[in-house]
């Protein structure tokens, strides 16, 4: 994949994104987009900043784990996005990230996209990019939120690990899902749009405007999977979220469990009727 271009992102941007970006940032190289904007000053409030890059050699993800992004094989993208009135439910805006990107991938011929909760994004059953969500205080307690994806463009044949077992998820790219994959500026716009999107929509609604779609896209829904919380298992099968967007785990001594934190591993392949 060729270097990325600021200009070729700006002009796919749709009109309301562009009024509100303040600034768009590309890197040829950087350990981490979502370090970068966390040490940065937030943008006024219902304004966004995005840092980008191709080539991320420190990416961070969920309790610690890290993002690998070798060069040119996928993109990584962080938004800061200032809230004039810090929303409820914020661990929530996670899942609606989700919704939102991959319904605009979706805007863009990538079908067949779902989500497994809380952040990871699923093609042909394997991982094709993470969601990794953060929040700082400004000026005047305004919220800044900082919300990083990355995605699996064109790993090559070599990058792409099998299937560990054990819950772990294989790792697919954009180009073994795909008919066609659009230009990584494309990619970049249609991500942007769907950040700016939710940002603007959960602060006016809250999750609420969101959890009624996620059952369209529910990975989860059916599979016998655990969760590991504080040293513990739970295990059950996917049985959708509630509407405040804790996991529901149909459990077979202890019924239905909420699950509001925790590694989720998938212990089967198969599905299950609930």
């Amino acid at each position: 994949m060729a270097g990325l271009d600021a200009d070729r992102i700006r002009r796919a941007l749709d009109a309301a994104t562009c009024n509100a970006l303040a600034e768009i940032e590309v890197f040829p190289e950087i350990e981490s987009t979502n370090s970068y904007l966390m040490r940065q000053s937030g943008p006024e409030a219902g304004r966004f900043r995005v840092a980008v890059t191709d080539k991320q050699t420190a990416g961070r993800g969920r309790h610690g784990k890290t993002w690998q992004s070798p060069p040119g094989s996928g993109l990584c993208l962080s938004m800061a996005y200032t809230f004039g009135q810090s929303p409820g439910n914020l661990p929530a805006l996670t899942l609606a990230i989700g919704l939102g990107a991959i319904e605009n991938l979706g805007g863009q011929g990538i079908a067949g996209l779902q989500l497994k909760w809380p952040n990871d994004l699923i093609a042909s059953n394997g991982k094709l990019g993470g969601i990794l969500t953060e929040a700082k205080m400004g000026a005047h307690d305004a919220l800044t939120v900082v919300t990083g994806i990355g995605l699996n463009i064109d790993l090559g044949d070599g990058l792409v690990p099998e299937d560990e077992g054990g819950g772990t998820l294989r790792v697919v790219d954009l180009k073994s899902h795909a008919i066609e994959v659009p230009p990584a500026e494309h990619l970049a716009a249609t991500l942007i749009n769907g950040l700016q999107q939710t940002f603007v929509a959960y602060e006016q609604n809250g999750f609420e405007g969101f959890s009624g779609s996620w059952a369209d896209y529910d990975w989860l829904h059916g599979r016998e999977v655990s969760v590991e919380i504080s040293g513990r298992e739970v295990s059950g099968i996917g049985a959708g979220i509630a509407s405040d967007g804790a996991l529901l785990l149909e459990t077979r001594d202890a019924g239905t469990k909420r699950i509001t934190s925790g590694t989720v591993l998938v212990k089967e392949t198969r599905e299950y009727s609930l």
